[in-house]
């Protein structure tokens, strides 16, 4: 791992959405995410264009930026490689960690879409990045 003490303090809490870039066949996709992050891993749930090119390659990198008013505070860049995780009770510890970092802690508050999200077969798939590089701005 390749992440400084500062960067993680930057993305470990902050409540932003991250855009996670893919690619396959020399043709970007890049997409904004929840996430949350533990020790050196970004957790990432998803589906679709991101999950099938994640299958293809696991070379990833991820952009979380934090401004005021269109000013950027900072910005972090960060390049890893995405293990797949289908493991039902995986995907909800995950699934809950970041609900509750973006919608709060009162699961009864949540929109019904997250509260049945849930389940022995969550509509969603876990993506863990290890982070490889981290390169930060501040300002």
């Amino acid at each position: 791992m390749s992440i400084s003490p500062d960067a993680e303090e930057f993305i470990r809490d902050a409540k932003l959405m991250a855009h996670l870039a893919t690619s396959i066949h020399d043709r970007p996709h890049v997409a904004p995410v929840w996430y949350t992050y533990d020790d050196g891993a970004l957790f990432v749930l998803t589906g679709g264009k991101k999950l099938a090119n994640i299958e293809q390659n696991p070379r990833v990198a991820i952009s979380i930026e934090k401004n005021t008013d269109g000013d950027a505070e900072w910005m972090i860049t960060l390049l890893g490689r995405a293990t797949i995780h289908t493991e039902s009770e995986r995907i909800n510890d995950a699934a809950r960690k970041i609900f509750v970092k973006y919608l709060g802690s009162d699961k009864e508050a949540w929109p019904e879409y997250y509260r049945q999200s849930l389940t022995d077969e969550p509509p969603n798939t876990l993506i863990e990045i290890e982070i490889a590089s981290a390169t930060t701005m501040q300002f």
